[in-house]
């Protein structure tokens, strides 16, 4: 931290200070998000696509305050995440190589998850807007916001693929990454491929409630910002070091 307190006067740091300042607000959003997980009753244990609409309205009609605060809450805070992968951006654009393409085509499919992910909030929402309503129409709502939720993860994929063929064309003498966190993208884009299935499967593994779909992609995905929250810090830290060094 030091090394940071140093360049902060000078005009190389400041770039330094906005990417560490956005790598913390990671932990205070992944707090907020979490609240509003354990705030859903529809995650605990995640429902499941087999319920009659009898029982799907009758879920809303019951849980009707915990839907709204907990869907509200990831609608306004869901975007604090992006800062965070921001400074995966910028370490993209750092790489010695023709990467800056990588990064933007990061950064677009991060907007895009980011996007979908805001939807199926939405959809919730909206479900339980009118919980008298039709039981058919709350199940319809109901399936529209569980299937956004899990299903497309054509971006997400494509997001871990990007950032590990960034890694692998990095100069190997001076990586911005450790080549295992290339290793460490394409098994987490592995992980997440199965969930395509939550449109397909009302049971089994690849059900949105499903091991595959639900558990495990949601697992590697928090697993993989935990560890990168790590690999960023160190990052940053080693940029701070080498702007102060060529500033002499």
């Amino acid at each position: 931290m030091h090394v940071l307190d140093r360049l902060y006067g000078r005009p190389a740091g400041a770039a330094v200070r906005a990417q560490w300042v956005s790598l913390w607000t990671g932990p205070p959003a992944a707090v907020i998000l979490l609240v509003a997980a354990l705030a859903f009753p529809g995650f605990r244990p995640p429902m499941s696509p087999n319920l009659s609409a009898a029982a799907v309205a009758a879920f809303y009609a019951e849980h009707t305050a915990g839907i709204r605060f907990s869907q509200v809450t990831f609608n306004l805070c869901g975007i604090l995440v992006l800062p965070f992968f921001m400074v995966i951006v910028v370490q993209m654009k750092r790489m010695q190589n023709q990467s800056q393409a990588l990064a933007y085509a990061y950064l677009t499919a991060v907007v895009s998850g980011a996007t979908i992910f805001a939807l199926s909030n939405i959809f919730f929402l909206v479900a339980a807007f009118r919980p008298e309503r039709d039981p058919d129409l709350i199940m319809l709502l109901n399936d529209l916001a569980w299937i956004v939720l899990i299903a497309p993860i054509g971006m997400v994929v494509s997001q871990f693929v990007l950032l590990a063929t960034a890694v692998y064309l990095d100069d190997p003498a001076d990586p911005v990454f450790p080549r295992w966190v290339g290793h460490l993208s394409i098994l987490t884009a592995v992980a997440m491929i199965p969930a395509a299935g939550a449109a397909v499967f009302r049971s089994g593994p690849l059900a949105w409630d499903g091991v595959l779909s639900f558990w495990v992609r949601n697992g590697a995905f928090v697993a993989f910002l935990v560890v990168m929250f790590f690999v960023l810090r160190r990052t940053i830290l080693r940029e701070a070091t080498d702007l102060e060094s060529a500033a002499g």
